[in-house]
C-alpha cells in the first residue's frame, strides 16, 4: 500500500514541472519565431502556456518514466516554424532554436528562487502539502535544467543542431544538416537506449548530460 501511495505522490509531484517545462519550451520557440516575423505558431494557437496545445502523449509519458528513473527525457509537439518568413533565416533560426533551452534555464532559476523564498518563510516538508510543493520546485529546477542541456545536443532534431547550423559557415551548415538530418533521431535513440542493452556501449548522456544537470541544479538550489 505504501509503495502504491509513494508512486501516486511521485506522479503528483512530477506532473506540474514536467508539463510546464515542455510547455514553456515549445511556447518559447513560437514566441521567438513570431518575434522574427513568422506568424505560423500564432495562427495555429501555439503561442500559449496551455499544456494541451503542446503536449505529445508519447513524449510526455516517456518523460514521466525517465524522470522516475532519475533522468528525465521527453518531447512535446514541435512548434511549426517557417524560416522563409525571417529576414535573416539562418541567424534568426539559430535564435528560435536557442529560445526553448534558454526559457527552460530561466524557468529553472524561477523555481529555485521560489523554493528559496518558501524556505525563508518557514515552509517545511513536515506538512504533506508544503512538502509536495517544495518537492515540485526541486524537480522543476532539475527537469528544466536537464531539458535545456539535452536539447542543446547538436543532433537533429534537437535545438542544438539549429544553434550550430547558425554558427557554421553556410556551406558547412548545409553539409552538416544533409549528413545528419536523416540519421539524427536514430543516433539519438541509440545514445539513449543502447548503453542499457549493450555492455560497454558508451553512455554519453548518462555520463555527461545527467551529471551536468545535477551539478547545475545543486548550484541553483545552493546545496
Amino acid at each position: 500500500m505504501d509503495t502504491a501511495l509513494d508512486f501516486i505522490l511521485k506522479v503528483i509531484v512530477l506532473a506540474p514541472p514536467i508539463l510546464m517545462a515542455l510547455t514553456v519550451h515549445e511556447a518559447s520557440h513560437g514566441y521567438a519565431a513570431y518575434h522574427f516575423g513568422d506568424p505560423t505558431a500564432k495562427r495555429l494557437g501555439r503561442l500559449t502556456l496551455n499544456p494541451l496545445r503542446h503536449l505529445d502523449p508519447a513524449g510526455t509519458l516517456f518523460f514521466f518514466v525517465t524522470a522516475m528513473l532519475g533522468s528525465g527525457f521527453g518531447w512535446a509537439k514541435p512548434v511549426p516554424v517557417d524560416p522563409g518568413r525571417f529576414k535573416r533565416p539562418r541567424q534568426d533560426m539559430m535564435w528560435v532554436s536557442a529560445a526553448g533551452p534558454a526559457a527552460n534555464l530561466l524557468f529553472a532559476v524561477a523555481c529555485a528562487a521560489a523554493l528559496r523564498a518558501m524556505l525563508a518563510l518557514g515552509l517545511s516538508q513536515e506538512s504533506l502539502a508544503q512538502g509536495l510543493v517544495l518537492r515540485m520546485l526541486v524537480y522543476g529546477v532539475f527537469i528544466n535544467v536537464i531539458l535545456a542541456l539535452f536539447n542543446m545536443i547538436p543532433l537533429p532534431p534537437l535545438d542544438g543542431s539549429g544553434v550550430l547550423g547558425g554558427l557554421l559557415p553556410p556551406r558547412a551548415a548545409a553539409e552538416y544538416q544533409r549528413r545528419l538530418g536523416r540519421y539524427g533521431f536514430a543516433i539519438l535513440l541509440a545514445l539513449l537506449f543502447l548503453p542499457a542493452l549493450i555492455p560497454g556501449f558508451p553512455d554519453l548522456i548518462g555520463s555527461l548530460i545527467v551529471p551536468a544537470a545535477a551539478w547545475l541544479t545543486d548550484l541553483l538550489l545552493g546545496f
